[in-house]
């Protein structure tokens, strides 16, 4: 009177069409249909062999095979897409319905205790599935559950199972009622993970939202701080010219040099306005040019060195074979502020390394600092995350942390194990900062 284990849709969320969860529901659904046919094919034989209950084997691992070929052609759908939707769900679990109503047809109908299962599949379709399915499926399980009260192929049970028909029916119900209670408690619960899951991303995305547009309101303030300051410096430039023509400060060779000083700073400060507003454009904007993964990074590096005066920089070079890439000043400026937070902690010396890993670059900057805290580490890259008290401190490796996420990389930061500093490195994948990728 066992017609096999269920055939059960486990999908732990309701999807929606693009949501990359119904991908990996489908997956689950896939693997559980696999554990299905393996717990069918046991029950089956060893109802036919054991029991000596004769059952239509033919008829009952057709639909095993059908199954296979239904799993098979899940993979391949889902190797051919990213996303599933929930019209395919529901199609699943249809396929899903009609594998126990062929079993229980073929093994006494709804005479078999086996029939409870249906109830299963329902509890499924009401949490993972739109309204609508849900009701859909609730149709669907209740009709095939009346029509194999009519239509069905009994059992016919071995000479002595007469007398024990109600016992045996009984034993089959409780193995039903536990099959499904232990099914209902892992579904739930790997559904509640699920959904803590996906909180936890909802958590990220609003994250990351409130953290770009932070990082939008820093660029405008930016931006519009450098159109401010444009005006002035250039006035400065003209006055501090003037006065190199001015006869008492021609003739007096150390207000020449002061001068001079004063024009080399306002030339730098002009320099800066300039990168700020190349900066509040797109990251991957008209100022990027072709160069290389070594050409770049060694010329970032040594402007790095020259514009702080910083001469304990030890740079490695351990990249491979060179890489040509696209260049750009947020990328660059990225790389500034990753030096900076370093050489801060560590006058004495910071050791820089280019490396590559597979199909990403890699810079990892070295100090000789007192470390992270550990609720530095556990708050990488988020706003004013930093031990000084000064305000606006903090931005350095927030902005290294955005340029990295916005090009597909990441930004991961330890102490190290013998306490003489930290590490902190930029992966970047080669891909994203390609000249396929730039003029594609």
């Amino acid at each position: 009177m066992i017609a096999g284990t269920p055939v059960a849709a486990q999908v732990p969320v309701p999807v929606q069409v693009g949501d990359r969860a119904g991908h990996d529901n489908m997956l689950q659904l896939v693997q559980l249909r696999w554990l299905a046919v393996a717990g069918q094919l046991a029950t089956i034989l060893l109802t036919q062999f054991a029991f000596g209950i004769a059952l239509p084997l033919v008829a009952m691992l057709g639909v095993l095979a059908g199954l296979v070929m239904l799993n098979l052609a899940s993979i391949a759908l889902m190797r051919r897409r990213r996303t599933i939707t929930n019209g395919e769900l529901f199609g699943a679990l249809l396929l899903d319905v009609a594998a126990l109503s062929a079993q229980l047809y073929f093994s006494g109908g709804a005479t078999n205790p086996f029939v409870s299962l249906f109830l299963l599949q329902v509890v499924l379709g009401s949490v993972l599935l739109a309204r609508w399915s849900s009701w859909a499926l609730v149709v669907a399980t209740s009709f095939a559950f009346a029509l194999l009260t009519a239509i069905y192929c009994p059992i016919v049970l071995p000479a002595g199972f007469d007398r024990s028909l109600f016992a045996l029916h009984i034993q089959g119900m409780w193995v039903c009622f536990a099959l499904v209670a232990v099914l209902l408690v892992m579904f739930v619960t790997r559904i509640n993970g699920n959904l803590r899951a996906q909180d936890a991303h909802l958590v990220a995305i609003r994250r990351q939202a409130d953290e770009e547009e932070h990082i939008v309101r820093i660029g405008m303030l930016a931006s519009g701080a450098a159109h401010e300051l444009g005006t002035p410096l250039s006035s400065l430039s003209v006055i501090l010219g003037d006065w190199r023509r001015i006869d008492a400060i021609a003739r007096d060779p150390d207000l020449v040099r002061d001068v001079e000083e004063m024009q080399a700073e306002v030339q730098r400060c002009k320099a800066i306005v300039t990168s700020i507003l190349l900066s509040s454009g797109d990251a991957r904007g008209e100022q990027s040019a072709a160069t290389t993964v070594r050409a770049l990074f060694d010329r970032v590096v040594a402007d790095w060195a020259a514009a702080r005066d910083f001469v304990h920089a030890r740079y490695h070079d351990a990249f491979g074979p060179d890489v040509p890439i696209a260049s750009d000043v947020v990328l660059q400026q990225a790389v500034f502020n990753l030096l900076d937070n370093a050489a801060e902690v560590s006058p004495g010396g910071i050791d820089i390394t280019l490396a590559r890993i597979d199909d990403s670059l890699t810079l990892s900057v070295r100090d000789e600092g007192s470390g992270f805290a550990p609720d530095q580490l556990a708050n990488l890259g988020k706003p004013y995350n930093s031990s000084k008290v000064e305000l606006g401190r903090g931005l350095g490796l927030f902005l290294v942390g955005n340029v990295a996420r916005k090009l597909g990389g990441t930004l991961a930061a330890h102490n190290l194990s013998d306490g003489t500093g930290a590490e902190v490195t930029l992966r970047l994948p080669l891909v994203a900062i390609s000249l396929a990728d730039d003029h594609g």
